[in-house]
């Protein structure tokens, strides 16, 4: 009896040229993922919607739509009715190196950008980084004191009251659940809710952490703590 072959992450692969889609997934298989080759923007997005990937190789040249078209899709989804996960981890391969192209990418929402011709090595330890940073934000229900945050209903209860979050709100709280005893960092928090790669003046994550603090306690303004000159953290009221 052969042994059993337990996948590592189950990953879409899309790329439009079918030797480089090829040897993406061969090499994939041989590390022991579970590939789907998507040579489309539309098969990427079927197998997202229906097979719960761990993570999307995406390229950008596409021949029914831009890659970027597809990574704001889901990023753009309330991961309910959509069927996407707004946070599957995307790292995207291109042709394109230029530094504007990196920067459209990591902006659209991608967690990585690799340039083509890349080393199979680093693409696989980039891979490997990617589903460690996320793996902790797909799990089930985190509870912290009276606050319960569902990803997969996207829910958010403080003891018996639901509390209506807007999509950023959502991302913000679901990340400082993840560790509510840690400080994260304002560039952290910019990067894993916005997806900013370099530091920014914009007050955006201070004016969604005021709202969210309100929205979860009107009343004495507890759980999501401002800590001076560092960033915030999850407290348990």
């Amino acid at each position: 009896m052969l042994p059993r072959k337990n996948e590592i992450a189950r990953v879409v692969v899309c790329e439009d040229d079918a030797v480089t889609l090829e040897l993406l997934c061969d090499q994939l298989a041989a590390d022991r993922f579970g590939v789907l080759p998507a040579p489309s923007a539309s098969d990427a997005l079927r197998f997202c919607r229906f097979n719960h990937p761990d993570l999307l190789l995406l390229d950008l040249s596409l021949p029914d739509a831009s890659g970027l078209d597809v990574l704001r899709e889901i990023r753009a989804a309330d991961g309910i009715d959509s069927r996407f996960d707004p946070q599957l981890p995307v790292i995207v391969l291109s042709g394109r190196g230029a530094q504007a192209d990196r920067v459209r990418g990591l902006t659209a929402g991608a967690d990585d950008y690799v340039v083509k011709p890349f080393n199979p090595e680093e693409l696989r330890a980039r891979i490997g980084a990617v589903l460690r940073r996320r793996s902790a934000r797909r799990d089930g229900p985190t509870r912290v004191g009276e606050l319960v945050v569902d990803p997969l209903r996207r829910k958010v209860l403080v003891g018996e009251r639901e509390v209506p979050l807007a999509k950023k709100e959502f991302t913000l709280l679901r990340v400082l659940a993840s560790d509510p005893t840690r400080v994260f960092s304002k560039p952290e928090l910019l990067e894993e809710v916005w997806g900013f790669r370099s530091p920014s003046r914009t007050r955006t994550l201070d004016s969604h952490a005021s709202r969210l603090r309100r929205k979860l306690d009107p009343e004495h303004s507890r759980y999501v703590v401002n800590c001076w000159g560092v960033g915030y953290r999850l407290l348990d009221g």
